[in-house]
């Protein structure tokens, strides 16, 4: 059948038609390519093309509260291979293997991979500068030294809990390096180049480099002074107690700051691998839960005499050795009691039954409610990981025993950081502060300050009256009664001790317990609050004597750094006349003496601790002129003399 002229004609319009606009759509999807997503296109080739060495920022320091670098970074280059741009692979794996420590094999394995660049690890990541430099001399193809850096701790174990660690890239895993890690990292830079599909860099191509951006500084409360006068002591506690665990906070009671902060065992953070991850993992003072003991009772006194339910210098109370409720006997320390006291004494003499009668008269119900107005039960809130909250009685568990118990600090458990808070409400005017040691972030080139930690106030507690009435009765404690041994002379010192009796398998322990002191100056005017807590001490298992003389010690050296002069008037120290009583003397003045003087003018009266390199005697602790126990221990530090 033959096809008409109408038909092949209407045949050659459509066609015609259909040519068009294809034609226009070409025309249109060209000026589209051409005029509108050129630009992005010609991006995406590049990117395809481009090949990216990164160059890693630098993590932001981390200062103490004067500027003190605690963790900054060292140069430690890594060196990457970009694998078609090698020219003899054996050769390249030959020379490199000697400044890697990496063998022939495992190099020419890395440097045969079919991808664009290969990080030469091991023996290639953060190497010391002298190596890298012994690369870069080589001048082999293909192989690209890429500016890194390392974290390093100049102190080693120095606020280590605190601090924390990064890892192999740089990354926090523990302490503040964790919690603020992404503030701390930065973002990282590269230097790109543009390569054809053989991987040969393209000719008349320039690379390009896109800086790194640092991370931000992070200014700590904590004073790396005060600290080392912490940690001096943690390890000489340790050392003499033979103790499970040993621990310490210092604090500025009107803020919350933490001027200092450890425990022992400790680790050094570039070297956490050695210890078990038990050790770097649990930062005690934050962590640790335990029966406080005695230094809990500073709560019911606070609460007692807001509550108006005691005078403590004209009510007395009778202490036969032990109190009886619901069918508990619940006995004082002291074997037989204290007989007849002032409540004033009571809390001199650290007695239970004079305690458990101060619960009684508040009750459960109001005893609680300070328990918990005072932040117990509770995470404080401080900006570190792992805190834990403590545990209380609930309302329905509490009968007559339990009111009884917890009233002297038993029963109960809390974390040291939870007592330190609420000691430091106590004492100073009755405001509960949260806890914090992150001060303010710094952008690293000029040194501004972007944001500011200020002191959050939680609330009042009680009144500034009954936190001065309770300051009182605590430099009592020091100056006359259980807690002696954290006398200092020339400072007006409070405080309380506690001695606790662990919990082990549900049951209390005749032999281990938890013993601690928590300490304030001046006792009129809080500056300075320390809280020690050594667990299973070794000999003697008393707070008085094993944690107060740590918490002296601390003060001793911390006090006058801080710049608060000694005083020529304070609470007199009661030595009661007995065979066993301590001799106290005076200090000499060793400073500007030389070693070979000093053993000649000393006797049987002192010990000496020497620290420093040099001959010559140039800061001494105690002062010349304190008073202090017979046998107890100067500390001299020496260097050259001027």
């Amino acid at each position: 059948m033959k096809t008409s002229k109408v038909t092949v004609r209407k045949r050659l319009y459509v066609a015609l038609i259909f040519s068009v606009v294809a034609f226009l759509a070409l025309i249109v999807r060209l000026g589209y390519v051409q005029l509108i997503a050129g630009a992005e296109i010609t991006k995406k080739a590049e990117d395809s093309w481009r090949r990216d060495i990164p160059f890693q920022a630098k993590r932001g320091e981390i200062l103490d509260r004067n500027g003190t670098r605690l963790a900054y970074n060292i140069s430690s280059p890594t060196i990457y291979a970009i694998p078609v741009q090698i020219k003899d692979a054996k050769d390249t794996a030959r020379q490199l293997s000697g400044p890697l420590g990496m063998s022939e094999a495992m190099l020419l394995e890395k440097l045969t991979k079919r991808q664009s660049s290969v990080e030469l690890k091991p023996g290639g990541r953060k190497l010391t500068t002298e190596k890298a430099q012994a690369v870069a001399a080589l001048g082999l193809p293909g192989i690209v030294v890429s500016e890194d850096n390392k974290r390093y701790y100049p102190y080693g174990n120095l606020a280590a809990h605190v601090l924390g660690f990064t890892g192999s890239y740089n990354q926090g895993l523990t302490g503040l390096e964790l919690q603020y890690d992404q503030r701390l990292t930065g973002l990282k830079g590269s230097v790109s180049s543009l390569v054809d599909a053989a991987g040969r860099k393209m000719p008349q191509s320039s690379d390009k480099f896109v800086p790194p951006q640092d991370g931000l500084s992070l200014e700590l409360t904590i004073d790396k002074t005060i600290q080392s006068i912490v940690e001096r002591e943690l390890d000489q506690a340790m050392l003499h107690y033979q103790a499970n665990d040993v621990i310490a906070i210092a604090m500025n009671p009107k803020t919350g700051e933490i001027l200092a902060m450890g425990s022992r065992p400790t680790f050094e953070p570039d070297k956490y691998q050695e210890v078990s991850s038990e050790v770097y993992n649990r930062n005690l003072p934050i962590w640790m839960t335990y029966e406080p003991g005695s230094t809990f009772k500073i709560i019911t006194l606070a609460a007692a005499i807001q509550e108006g339910k005691v005078d403590l210098e004209h009510e007395h109370f009778y202490d036969p050795g032990s109190i009886e409720v619901a069918g508990a006997k619940l006995r004082c320390w002291k074997k037989g009691g204290h007989g007849s006291q002032t409540f004033l004494e009571v809390v001199e003499n650290s007695c239970n039954p004079g305690f458990v009668a101060l619960g009684q008269r508040l009750g459960k119900d109001k005893l609680f409610s300070y328990i918990n107005a005072f932040g117990f039960g509770n995470k404080t809130g401080i900006d570190l990981k792992g805190e834990e909250n403590g545990i209380l009685f609930k309302p329905k568990q509490v009968g007559p025993v339990e009111l009884a118990t917890t009233s002297f600090g038993q029963g109960v458990s809390v974390t040291p950081i939870q007592q330190i808070t609420a000691v430091s409400a106590a004492i100073n005017g009755g405001k509960l502060y949260k806890p914090f040691v992150s001060k303010s972030w710094i952008q690293p080139e000029t040194g501004t300050i972007l944001e500011e930690t200020k002191p959050t106030l939680v609330r009042q507690v009680i009144s500034p009256e009954t936190s001065k009435t309770v300051r009182e009765a605590l430099e009592k404690v020091v100056a006359e009664g259980t807690g002696g041994k954290a006398f200092l002379d020339g400072y007006r010192v409070g405080g309380k001790t506690g001695t606790a009796q662990k919990v082990i398998n549900g049951r209390y322990s005749a032999n281990e317990h938890i013993v601690s002191f928590i300490g304030f100056a001046p006792a009129d005017d809080p500056q300075l609050v320390v809280y020690v807590a050594v667990d299973n001490p070794q000999g003697i298992q008393f707070g008085g004597v094993v944690a107060a003389p740590v918490v002296r010690n601390i003060m001793a050296d911390a006090l006058p750094y801080m710049g608060i002069q000694p005083r020529t008037t304070q609470v007199d120290k009661k030595f009661k006349p007995n065979a066993n009583e301590t001799r106290i003397v005076t200090v000499p003045n060793l400073v500007g003496k030389t070693v070979s003087d000093l053993y000649e003018d000393m006797n049987s009266n002192f010990q000496l601790a020497a620290s420093g390199s040099g001959t010559t005697v140039l800061r001494q602790a105690p002062a010349a002129g304190a008073r202090v126990e017979q046998g107890s221990v100067i500390r001299i530090y020496l260097g050259a003399q001027d």
